[in-house]
C-alpha cells in the first residue's frame, strides 16, 4: 500500500473532506463491483442485495424492523421482497403472537446466495484491515460510525456490538 504523509492537522479544509468524499465514491464502486456482477446473474440488483444481507443478519424480523434499517419506502420493499420471495431466496412466515405480522427468513438457497456475496467482500475488508493494523482499523469503524445521522450512531454501534442482532 502507497504511504502518504499524515493528514493535514486542518483535517476539515475543504481539500481534505473533498478527498474524504472521493475516496468513498472510489472505495464503495470497488465494494460493491464483484457483488453487482454476481448479482445481475439473478436479475438482482443492490436493493436485494443489501435486503438478503440484514434478513440474514436479522432472521424473523418483521418487515417494519427491516424497513426502519434499510430506511426504504414500503413500496420499495414491496418489489424488492417479491423478487426474493418469487425466486426463493427469501421465505415470510406470520408471527405467532400476531398473524399479521410477517416475518422474513433466508432460504437455504438465499443463505447460500448471501454467504458468496458477502464472503467476496468480506475478504475485500480482511485484505484492507490486515494491511492498515488494528488501529486504522478502530479508526474506520469511529469515522463510518460519525458519517451516520446522530440519532441512528448508538443503536447501530449497539446493534454492531451485539453480533448484528
Amino acid at each position: 500500500m502507497e504511504s502518504r504523509a499524515p493528514a493535514n492537522p486542518l483535517f476539515l479544509r475543504d481539500e481534505e473532506l473533498r478527498q474524504g468524499i472521493e475516496l468513498m465514491f472510489f472505495a464503495y464502486r470497488d465494494f460493491t463491483f464483484e457483488s453487482d456482477q454476481q448479482l445481475r446473474h439473478y436479475q438482482l440488483g443492490r436493493a436485494h442485495h443489501r435486503a438478503l444481507y440484514f434478513i440474514g443478519r436479522h432472521p424473523g424480523q418483521t418487515v417494519g424492523h427491516l424497513l426502519s434499517i434499510l430506511k426504504v419506502t414500503k413500496q420499495s420493499i414491496s418489489r424488492v421482497l417479491k423478487d426474493l420471495i418469487g425466486q426463493g431466496y427469501v421465505e415470510q412466515k406470520s408471527g405467532a403472537r400476531d398473524r399479521r405480522e410477517r416475518l422474513l427468513w433466508l432460504t437455504p438457497k438465499g443463505q447460500e446466495l448471501e454467504r458468496d456475496l458477502t464472503d467476496r467482500q468480506s475478504q475485500r475488508f480482511a485484505r484492507a484491515y490486515r494491511e492498515t493494523g488494528a488501529e486504522a482499523v478502530e479508526g474506520f469503524r469511529k469515522v463510518l460510525l460519525g458519517l451516520l445521522d446522530p440519532t441512528e450512531r448508538q443503536a447501530v454501534d449497539r446493534r454492531l456490538r451485539g453480533g448484528g442482532r
